[in-house]
């Protein structure tokens, strides 16, 4: 079962959070200044406060930490100019503020952080393409072996010749088969 916290207990876990000082939490949650430090420090060790307290600070920092989807929205919003930058000027009539889309430089680097972020120029899809090609080579290699025996397999000689359509189900099934 659940405990909750009393009034005083979640105003001194609350006063805690904003300013990370147990003797002031204490204080400011209506305990008495001679005993605030060390009602403050005994709060500290009470599961259900701790564990209040922990929730809090979790939830304050997960609406403070921008998450990658954001992230990448925002560099959406500035690579299509529809993020606004203020500007102040000064002249001598006065101090004037406008806003104004993000300068080329600007919207450049955003289209590059935002194509960072996806497989196109990822390292691995160019390790996977490596590895694809070695496999080819190793394949054109057993079918020149093959052919010097005088056993084609159909499927081995589609490959050698770089063949960029997808062998269909029933001749990958015939390749299979030795003549």
């Amino acid at each position: 079962m659940k405990r909750k916290l009393t009034p005083k207990q979640q105003k001194f876990a609350d006063e805690y959070i904003k300013s990370g000082n147990a003797a002031d939490a204490a204080r400011k949650a209506g305990y008495s200044k001679q005993t605030a430090r060390t009602v403050g420090q005994q709060n500290l060790t009470k599961l259900d406060i701790k564990k209040y307290i922990d929730e809090r600070m979790a939830e304050i920092a997960s609406k403070r930490i921008m998450d990658a989807r954001e992230a990448v929205e925002l560099l959406t919003r500035i690579a299509r100019g529809e993020e606004k930058e203020t500007v102040i000027s000064s002249t001598p009539e006065g101090v004037y503020e406008s806003q104004k889309e993000a300068d080329l430089k600007t919207r450049i680097s955003a289209v590059k952080e935002i194509l960072k972020r996806y497989p196109g120029d990822d390292k691995l899809v160019k390790a996977q393409i490596r590895k694809a090609n070695a496999d080819a080579r190793i394949v054109e290699h057993k079918a020149n072996e093959l052919e010097g025996v005088g056993h084609v397999n159909p499927l081995l000689k589609a490959l050698t010749k770089g063949a960029a359509q997808l062998v269909p189900k029933e001749e990958e099934n015939d390749a299979n088969t030795i003549e």
